[in-house]
């Protein structure tokens, strides 16, 4: 599958401390990809080097198939969308009159901003000045703007983090609508449980180095302890193991009518990142 993003060997420092300290991966076409980690793991300074905001101090990174230093090229600008915490506003304009600004600016029809608030969930406010909204409404009339022009590649960064969980499940459906016309996602986030409903792959970002990558399928099978919880009509609970014996034990339990509850204890997606980098995600 081709690529939309090649990363390799990048390396970032700050006043010699490296944010970044040799990151290699590549984002396929088409896939919403997690980048996740905690604050100050290097997952913004990484979107920045990608949208050419930042230039890396060692290493390359591509988009598109090109360096991304054109990026900066207003050709390549209208084919990626971008959402950061200092992604501005003009406060003193409506939340329409703002978007509207933008259509000129990526030159698609207007129709497209009453698309773009229903993905937001913003449609009833579209007339109120950006001035008087929330932090979490000024969020979603970023990600309305970045979202406007239906580009190539979207690079999100928390975007969900000032949200409330109805917004943010709205957010979800309005984003997997997005990915399934061909929208390409890169998606940082600290917030497990939203890498795990929405990507094909994440990476575990820690201290400036990628520690795991694969599907969150994957990392959640190959760091599970194949047991499973049953919990008994008496309130006890007893742990057993995947397989045919702990098939014939469940299996009696069952017969017995013992049985009130079974889960899995596969872990989170949060549970392997402790278990690997011994960090929390806050």
């Amino acid at each position: 599958m081709e690529s939309m993003i090649e990363v390799k060997d990048l390396v970032k420092i700050f006043a010699d401390q490296p944010a970044l300290a040799g990151v290699d991966f590549q984002v396929k076409k088409g896939e919403i990809f997690g980048f996740l980690g905690p604050s100050g793991s290097g997952k913004t300074t990484t979107i920045k080097i990608l949208t050419g905001q930042m230039n890396p101090t060692t290493g390359s990174a591509s988009v598109f198939g090109e360096p991304v230093s054109k990026l900066k090229q207003s050709d390549y600008r209208k084919r990626f969308g971008v959402l950061t915490d200092n992604s501005g506003l003009y406060e003193r304009l409506s939340v329409n009159d703002n978007l509207k600004l933008y259509c000129d600016l990526y030159d698609v029809p207007c129709s497209r901003v009453e698309e773009a608030l229903a993905t937001v969930n913003l449609t009833k406010d579209k007339n109120k000045k950006v001035s008087t909204l929330s932090k979490g409404m000024k969020q979603r009339v970023i990600l309305a703007r970045a979202l406007l022009h239906e580009p190539e590649l979207l690079f999100l960064d928390e975007p969900t983090s000032a949200l409330d969980p109805t917004n943010t499940l709205h957010i979800y459906e309005g984003l997997r609508a997005l990915n399934a016309k061909g929208t390409t996602i890169f998606l940082t986030t600290h917030d497990m449980y939203e890498a795990d409903t929405l990507c094909d792959r994440v990476a575990f970002l820690n201290k400036g180095k990628i520690q795991l990558l694969d599907t969150p399928d994957n990392l959640k099978k190959k760091y599970s302890d194949e047991t499973v919880t049953v919990e008994m009509s008496n309130e006890q609970k007893i742990t057993v193991p995947i397989g045919a014996e702990g098939a014939q034990q469940l299996f009696e339990l069952m017969k017995t009518n013992q049985v009130s509850r079974i889960h899995s204890n596969e872990p989170t997606l949060g549970d392997i990142f402790i278990q690997v980098t011994g960090r929390k995600l806050s």
